[in-house]
């Protein structure tokens, strides 16, 4: 049973849809056929516990198959809206080629072979078993990788569309099968009235029925607002213009506001109450991230989970909230020269921080994955600490990915924006910014800087707004994330050589354990209760290095997201993989990268791991796998391409060491050898880092741009290198400092 009542935006029922996707008829045929490869009709599966599943409801999820309407629909309208443009033409391209009696015998080779005239199949017409067979191959072959490539996309975004895709019911239909459902209890009980919030200053430009009522809606909230119809435009002046509303937007909204000054924050995002959330993963997933969750390097090799609502990142993370570890805040500060980090205000900051999004250091009732985490440790003899949330002990959501239902996770929605509105706050939704006004920097005191930022043009997502947005204010203030400040100040004419350069992703790569329901030390679903409640930080290599080499911690993994990430054997094995989800535990190894990324436009990553990195993630990845082992689980293994795994019977200790040894984390799926990872990435920051000197940094330890005066970014991009930890308290801890420094800038205009 889910959630009846909930925003329209999060109900993600399908009906009747007109498709835009563009695809011929003979691509999608192509297309469908591999789909079918996919999750495939099959004889009926055996369960291996029968109580988690019936006979019918098994018998039904073995029947049905990704090739029925409308998931090829789906998939291809998810790969023209969300995918790379390269990845688009490369499996459009193969489609086409696959549709070709002649394409299909180069690409598949006998087994396209029939046994009437013309004797060679087109790939929709082969049998499925041989269709099956050509896909292993590709998966493995060498030289074949743009075609691998091709496969593991389809493949991705084919299983999330099924097991994500909802009826007017809010249900699925292999979700009863799978052992899923979205409890009905997971419904807020500290909010009453069906209050919102922030709804004293949101515009909603959604809302809006043209320019004039966009007009009216701003006056109302107090901006001075002029409609200028020769350059198309409404203009608007205020004291401050934050761009993001997330860790740092949040922050710097609520103390520019609390300081005096008439603050105007623009989100691109939608706003939504805890009441307004589904807890649905697919509409949850379209509506909060960036490219609905679906954001992948220019190779593909990494995916990427980044906040796009009103609260950014901290509406959809998983509540840790990890310290500045002593370690790094003395290398920002001696290495990279960067006082601010040794500094009692910033150990100030953190303290106030953790006071104003609440804080707790315990958790009363751990959920499944933590319980596995904490057991395999403690068998061990290994150290297992508590993870701090931003809300109570009691906490038992396992639905804060897709937004808290209980309204009792504290993100920026719930805190530092609610300050900022009570401060006269004004946070316009639906509006993307596109460039920062600037111009020649006459202020002989400030010269240095060979510009002025005066503000930023935005335009409205919503089609019934045709004027842009001219924000004009003293201060503009960049919070757009790691990934969206750069673009923006690149598009803006800045040039400074670090904007973009040095992004650390903070990789992951998972391990897995299957815990049959039999085990019943160990209580619950892989999708109830905290997310992050306990974290096991994976030892230096000597006593004379402070670095932990890994932190291991627990996923959020609705089903349709587990499917992605799990590895494609065949599609029996992936619908027998699929009963098991509900007790297959995972463990998330998260390593700090010392290799950095390049954004080098909106939403074009790239990135590749040191050789060191390689080496901690490997550590890593063993000690998750002995911590599952020790925990009890009946089998393990990782999500490398092979599907590699070992049944954990009485196989002895030297067996378990010599799969161990076998663990190793691989390059992605465009790299010639044979097996290959996806990895993935929820923390991402450095892009446009502090430093010292116009060399060091793209911006001073003020926060301010080297290139524009009056211009500052307050985010993620600030960090000067990767964390190790999840990052929330430092990057709101870093905001709140330069945000206070904002406040000195403007007293002395």
């Amino acid at each position: 049973m889910v959630r009846r009542e909930c925003h329209p935006l999060l109900k993600g029922e399908r009906g009747e849809r007109k498709y835009r996707h563009g695809f011929f008829g003979y691509e999608m045929e192509s297309l469908a056929s591999i789909c079918e490869v996919v999750i495939p009709p099959l004889p009926p599966l055996k369960d291996e516990e029968d109580e988690l599943n019936n006979k019918d409801v098994t018998k039904s999820f073995s029947n049905i198959s990704a090739s029925q309407h409308p998931y090829p629909h789906e998939v291809a309208e998810i790969l023209v809206k969300r995918g790379l443009i390269e990845a688009v033409i490369l499996i459009r391209v193969i489609l086409w080629v696959l549709a070709t009696r002649l394409g299909t015998l180069l690409l598949c080779g006998s087994l396209s072979f029939g046994g009437k005239w013309p004797f060679i199949n087109n790939f929709s017409n082969m049998g499925l078993e041989k269709r099956e067979k050509v896909v292993q191959k590709w998966l493995k072959h060498r030289f074949l990788t743009p075609i691998r490539l091709a496969f593991a996309y389809i493949k991705v975004l084919c299983v999330y569309c099924f097991f994500s895709s909802v009826d007017e019911k809010g249900d699925n239909p292999a979700w009863k099968a799978i052992g899923y459902e979205v409890a009905a209890d997971e419904k807020q009980k500290n909010v009453s009235n069906n209050k919102r919030p922030l709804q004293k200053g949101i515009i909603e430009t959604m809302q809006e029925q043209s320019d004039s009522t966009l007009q009216q809606s701003l006056a109302k909230k107090g901006l001075n607002v002029t409609m200028d119809t020769k350059t198309n435009t409404l203009k608007l002046k205020c004291d401050a213009v934050v761009v993001g509303s997330g860790c740092g937007g949040g922050v710097a909204a609520s103390v520019l506001s609390s300081a005096g000054h008439k603050v105007v924050v623009l989100e691109k995002g939608n706003y939504f109450a805890s009441q307004d959330y589904s807890s649905l993963e697919g509409p949850s997933m379209d509506q909060l991230y960036e490219t609905g969750g679906i954001l992948a390097s220019v190779d593909s090799r990494i995916l990427v989970l980044a906040g796009s609502t009103v609260g950014g990142g901290s509406a959809v993370n998983w509540s840790a909230c990890i310290k500045t570890p002593q370690n790094v805040m003395k290398e920002w500060s001696e290495e990279h020269k960067l006082p601010l980090f040794s500094s009692l205000e910033y150990q100030s900051a953190m303290e106030t921080v953790c006071e104003r999004i609440g804080v707790t250091e315990f958790c009363k009732q751990e959920g499944f994955q933590n319980q596995v985490l904490r057991k395999g440790c403690q068998n061990l003899g290994l150290k297992v600490d508590y993870v701090p949330r931003n809300s109570s002990g009691n906490h038992y959501c396992g639905s804060c990915g897709y937004g808290c239902p209980k309204g009792e996770k504290k993100g920026t929605q719930e805190t530092w924006l609610v300050d900022a509105v009570e401060s006269g706050a004004v946070i316009i939704t639906g509006c993307k910014a596109e460039k920062f006004l600037l111009q020649t920097n006459t202020n002989g005191r400030r010269s240095e800087r060979k510009n002025k930022c005066f503000g930023v043009l935005a335009k409205a997502l919503s089609s019934r707004i045709t004027m842009k947005l001219q924000i004009e204010a003293k201060v503009t203030v960049s919070a757009g994330g790691a990934l969206l400040t750069p673009p923006l100040m690149i598009s803006s004419g800045l040039r400074n050589k670090n904007i973009g350069r040095n992004l650390h992703l903070h990789p992951v790569l998972m391990t897995w354990g299957y815990f049959p329901d039999s085990n019943s030390e160990l209580e619950g679903k892989v999708f109830e209760g905290g997310i992050i409640t306990s974290v096991h930080k994976v030892p230096p290599r000597d006593s004379e290095s402070s670095d932990t080499r890994a932190i291991i911690e627990t996923p959020l993994l609705g089903p349709a997201s587990f499917a992605s990430l799990c590895p494609w054997e065949s599609g029996r094995d992936f619908k027998e993989r699929m009963l098991k989800y509900p007790r297959t535990s995972h463990l998330i190894t998260i390593i700090r990268d010392t290799a950095c990324g390049v954004v080098t436009s909106e939403g074009r990553i790239s990135y590749k791991l040191s050789e060191m990195d390689k080496e901690n993630m490997r550590i890593g990845l063993q000690q998750a796998l002995r911590i599952l082992i020790a925990a009890g689980a009946v089998e393990v293994g990782t999500h490398r391409s092979d599907g590699q795994r070992i049944k954990c019977g009485d196989i002895g200790y030297g067996k378990i060491e010599e799969f161990l040894d076998s663990v190793w984390p691989m390059e992605g799926a465009l790299s010639p050898g044979e097996k290959w990872n996806i990895y993935c990435s929820a923390h991402q920051m450095g892009s446009c880092r502090m430093g010292a000197t116009e060399k060091e940094g793209g911006v001073d330890e003020n926060g301010e741009s080297w290139e524009a005066e009056g211009l500052f970014v307050c985010d993620a991009s600030l960090l000067p290198s990767a964390v190790g930890v999840n990052p929330m308290i430092t990057i709101q801890s870093t905001a709140y400092c330069v945000s206070n420094r904002i406040v000195d800038y403007l007293k002395n205009l």
